[in-house]
């Protein structure tokens, strides 16, 4: 026990001086998840209180979870230092628990109460399903687009080989788990519909020019199912809406986009997929002239942070089937790579890394283009002797430049003046600021 109390509060442990009512929140929180341990007479700081009555609150707790949560977690009374610890081990559900009619999960360290859309995913995946799983009525083979199949089948030679020599749509819908009992799900309309925009009205997606934050001068919506989708985005950022750097390798004109192409398709077919399709928002691109936005209604999993993008991670689709369709079609990895591909991929254009957000239901990915700012050789230097190292002191790169302290000093307020690195610390100089690559 006093090996878990070392622990920190998280998802799965959760510290409290004493018991409260409101903590049935908590318990419910944890059974929803992976479940695990509420102690009671232990203080945020892991300072051992303990609790008074410890006998008369281990029985009336247990009368009391059972009574508002329907669970049996096992609780036990455990004596450290001559003090009286309550621990209330909560272990996972399969089926979904409600406090007084609301449902709850675990955030970090903190107990959120699910609703929309959210609480909608929540309990189909407690019943072993998910939104794009679910059939549809009055949408049939006929509805189905002959040519984005075809198109499928020869994206998916190397994955599914034997869908090749396919003809049957049945066959092909019934093995990719999008035709079941004669029904079709949601999945086969928003991927091989001809016309998905008809059941599902807002997924559709858009692109916007603007010259600042309210000023729009060019707009298009993009309808068709997902892989058509996919193909005019990217076409119309190519044509229309992003520059083209032009070059020559020997007597051959090349164009390099502004932004890496294979980034955006990226980033373009990760909205799509995980988009909420009960969110009433689509996806959204906004060019400005040192910018791009992409932003769709989207549920992040509770199991990643926003930060887990930028390193390897698990693959939580909120689409699973849709996901698994563009995997096979070759468009996607299966192994959380993409959002790490996407950095990559702006690193070796020499832009700054890509900004991940997500706020209040919706997620966004910023590229950045590179700025130009009026910096001289010894900052120049200086910029990219941290880039190598971004935890170098004053004095070492004072010295390996054989200049006074006030020299490095003085061009290090210019460099961040001008927002090319970020201080941290009081002796050290820290990393650079995530959105700014060199």
């Amino acid at each position: 026990m006093l090996h878990i109390i070392s622990l920190n509060e998280s998802e799965t442990l959760d510290f409290k001086r004493s018991w409260k009512d409101d903590y049935l929140k908590t318990i419910c929180s944890f059974s929803n998840d992976n479940g695990d341990i509420l102690l009671l007479g232990v203080d945020d700081d892991k300072t051992i209180i303990g609790v008074n009555e410890a006998d008369k609150l281990l029985e009336i707790l247990s009368n009391k979870i059972n009574n508002k949560l329907g669970i049996i977690p096992q609780i036990e009374k455990i004596i450290i230092d001559n003090k009286n610890i309550i621990s209330i081990d909560v272990k996972r559900s399969y089926a979904p628990v409600s406090y007084h009619g609301s449902f709850y999960y675990r955030s970090g360290s903190v107990t959120m109460q699910l609703k929309g859309s959210e609480l909608a995913n929540f309990l189909l995946k407690k019943y072993g399903t998910t939104w794009d799983a679910v059939e549809i009525d009055n949408f049939s083979i006929e509805d189905i687009d002959k040519e984005t199949i075809n198109k499928f089948k020869n994206l998916a030679k190397n994955r599914l080989p034997y869908l090749s020599e396919e003809t049957d749509i049945v066959e092909i819908l019934t093995k990719l788990n999008l035709y079941n009992n004669s029904k079709l799900n949601r999945a086969a309309v928003l991927l091989f519909a001809k016309d998905p925009q008809k059941y599902f009205v807002q997924s559709f997606s858009k692109i916007g020019k603007f010259i600042s934050d309210t000023d729009l001068i060019a707009d298009d919506i993009i309808e068709g199912n997902l892989f058509n989708q996919v193909e005019k985005i990217i076409e119309l950022l190519k044509i229309k809406y992003l520059k083209s750097n032009i070059y020559y390798e020997g007597i051959y004109r090349k164009e390099k986009l502004e932004y890496p192409e294979t980034a955006l398709r990226e980033a373009v077919i990760n909205a799509l997929i995980h988009r909420d399709y009960t969110n009433n928002s689509n996806l959204q691109i906004k060019i400005f002239d040192d910018k791009l936005i992409m932003t769709n209604g989207a549920l992040f999993p509770w199991e990643l942070f926003i930060d887990s993008l930028k390193s390897f991670h698990p693959s939580l689709p909120n689409n699973p089937i849709i996901a698994k369709v563009f995997y096979f079609a070759g468009l996607i990895e299966s192994w959380g790579r993409g959002t790490i591909n996407i950095i990559n991929d702006c690193k070796a254009l020499n832009i700054p890394e890509p900004e991940y957000n997500y706020q209040a239901g919706f997620f966004s990915i910023i590229f950045y283009k590179k700025v130009n700012v009026p910096v001289n050789d010894r900052q120049k230097g200086i910029l990219e002797l941290l880039k190598n190292n971004p935890l170098l002191t004053i004095n070492q790169i004072s010295n390996h430049f054989k200049v006074t302290r006030l020299t490095i000093i003085r061009n290090l307020k210019k460099l961040r003046e001008l927002n090319l690195i970020k201080r941290i610390g009081s002796d050290k100089i820290g990393k650079k600021d995530k959105k700014l690559f060199f």
